[in-house]
């Protein structure tokens, strides 16, 4: 029963880290982030990207975004491995 609950909330943080991904992605096309799947996707992902907004950017380049990917994978591999347990 938990373990299925965890695999569940694996497949959910997959599909969440898929839409950092393409929401990351959307900086490099002009006006991406005032289309509908932009705006959808900013409320979804930027808060949980201002939790890294501590980190500051070298020149022109923002760690932030691969910080919070990397953390979240962290948290996805902690519960494939807490399946593996249960």
């Amino acid at each position: 029963m938990i373990s299925g609950l965890i695999t569940i909330l694996i497949y959910a943080l997959q599909l969440y880290s898929l839409a950092l991904i393409v929401y990351v992605l959307m900086s490099w096309l002009p006006g991406a982030y005032q289309s509908w799947l932009g705006r959808e996707l900013g409320k979804i992902c930027i808060p949980y990207l201002r939790l890294f907004s501590f980190i500051p950017p070298l020149g022109m380049l923002d760690f932030s975004p691969i910080v919070a990917f990397f953390v979240l994978r962290l948290i996805i591999r902690f519960l494939a491995g807490l399946t593996l347990v249960l």
